[in-house]
């Protein structure tokens, strides 16, 4: 089994026990719940898609390790072909959703310790790479949904790990034996752990040899003893709950959805043959660089899809309204445009200047990869500003869909809430209502939000440019044009 159907992921989620606690209660059904069932759906659109020929070539790929033909989700890249095919993975997938499918942190994560492993072994004789790429084969033959988890609550940001007043504010290992190691802390704003089959951890930030505890990585599944997920809350996830027809012209985006998690490991043990990082400090700041490239590379994928449906949605809310011949109507929708395929022009770009690493898989062009997300921190805030511009005030101001049934006041709705006389009212108000989701509502954590603080906030992005610019080499550019000699 190299390729899971949608309905063999479905099935994989059943009977797990879970430590799942929303709402200050524990979540018995994860599968059935309304406000986590939309997520799920999310993440079975890689599977779907991944069985469908018209797909095949960018949601598929085949194993350098076992030659068989895999989900994209489960690659190690081998090529610039391959790290392009991701992107545009993305964005089919944005199209098709217009949510967050969850399953892009776990692949940038295998990629990244991929390579980091090797050059770890290399440099202090260790064995982790061995152990990875037979993780990696496991991953591949089950079709696993992995969930890369790095972002560490990090309690007082002056501190460093080891020198915090409570030192499980970062993962770290807090018993070695001869079995394996055992770890405590937690991993903040987890994106759809719990629709996942592993957790794959990696070290948060560069360390010192006084937070070798700290530099560790490894793999456990889900269901480990000593797991607790605690689901965050979303602007109008209450929505959700309601399930009616009515309910869910409300919920704007009622299929689909995104998911973040407050993972706590609570003294988690994890065997050897699971563990690919544990202590070796001096080499954390590869592996975080490396995964920070690949997943601010992926937003010029995820994003733009989600993009190009904001921009049909612009279009089609000016048909409805009957202002798509205003001039300035036409001019915001070209903006969108722009902002969107610019986006995409980053993502393509840092894939095509990618470079082969030691161990063989390709790695992005860290700069490119870097400008690319710096820009999803500000675009997709102007293509939802234009978007809700073109919209009007009544997308916040609208009655509720079961007012709009009611017998009584039903009609008031219809009769002046219609735009074009052609258009149903009804078609208008689920319109509006998809776009207050994606502008304000859950939808909008998954694009807005995501796009600010995903695979690291602004000033990551311009730390790493800075550091990665050969500035010095410019200067020489302009000393030996300008005549000027040292």
């Amino acid at each position: 089994m190299a390729i899971k159907t949608k309905n063999e992921y479905l099935k994989s989620l059943e009977g797990r026990n879970l430590k799942i606690y929303m709402f200050g209660e524990r979540v018995d059904d994860p599968m059935n719940h309304p406000i986590i069932r939309p997520s799920i759906n999310s993440v079975a659109m890689t599977y779907e898609l991944a069985n469908k020929p018209d797909f095949e070539d960018v949601m598929t790929a085949t194993s350098h390790l076992t030659g068989e033909r895999i989900n994209r989700y489960t690659h190690i890249h081998q090529s610039t072909e391959d790290l392009i095919n991701k992107v545009k993975m993305l964005r089919a997938l944005g199209q098709t959703t217009c949510s967050c499918f969850q399953r892009c942190v776990g692949m940038d994560a295998m990629n990244a310790i991929y390579s980091s492993t090797y050059e770890i072994d290399t440099a202090e004789g260790t064995d982790y790479h061995k152990r990875f790429v037979e993780y990696v084969k496991h991953a591949q033959k089950e079709d696993l949904t992995i969930d890369g988890a790095m972002t560490d609550p990090k309690g007082d940001r002056r501190l460093r790990p080891g020198d915090q007043p409570d030192p499980d504010m970062f993962v770290h290992v807090v018993k070695e034996t001869k079995e394996g190691i055992v770890v405590r802390g937690a991993k903040a704003h987890q994106t759809g752990c719990i629709n996942s089959h592993e957790i794959l951890v990696m070290p948060t930030l560069a360390m010192r040899q006084e937070d070798k505890d700290y530099a560790v990585s490894f793999a456990v599944p889900v269901e480990a003893e000593g797991l607790v997920y605690i689901y965050g809350r979303q602007s109008m996830d209450m929505r959700k709950m309601d399930e009616s027809d009515s309910g869910k012209i409300d919920q704007g985006n009622a299929c689909f959805g995104g998911q973040e998690i407050l993972l706590v490991f609570d003294d988690v043990f994890v065997p050897w043959e699971k563990v690919f990082m544990c202590g070796e400090y001096q080499h954390s700041g590869m592996l975080v660089e490396r995964f920070a490239g690949y997943h601010r590379q992926s937003y010029g994928g995820c994003k733009v899809g989600v993009g190009d449906v904001l921009i049909g949605a612009a279009a089609l809310i000016a048909d409805y309204n009957g202002t798509q011949k205003a001039s300035h109507i036409k001019d915001k929708i070209i903006e969108m445009i722009h902002l969107n395929e610019t986006l995409y022009a980053c993502g393509i770009a840092c894939s095509s200047q990618g470079e082969k690493t030691a161990s063989g898989n390709y790695l992005v062009n860290l700069l490119l990869a870097n400008v690319c997300k710096q820009n999803v921190t500000r675009f997709p805030y102007e293509i939802s500003r234009l978007l809700q511009d073109i919209a009007g005030g009544i997308m916040v101001t609208l009655p509720s869909a079961k007012d709009l049934k009611n017998p009584e006041v039903g009609p008031y709705i219809e009769k002046y809430l219609k735009g074009v006389s052609s258009v149903p009212t009804e078609n208008r108000i689920r319109l509006l209502r998809f776009i207050e989701n994606m502008c304000l509502g859950c939808g909008a954590t998954c694009y807005l939000t995501e796009s600010m603080h995903g695979a690291g906030s602004p000033q990551a992005q311009r730390i790493m440019m800075s550091r990665m610019l050969d500035m010095g080499a410019r200067k020489e550019m302009v000393k030996r044009l300008a005549g000027i000699k040292e």
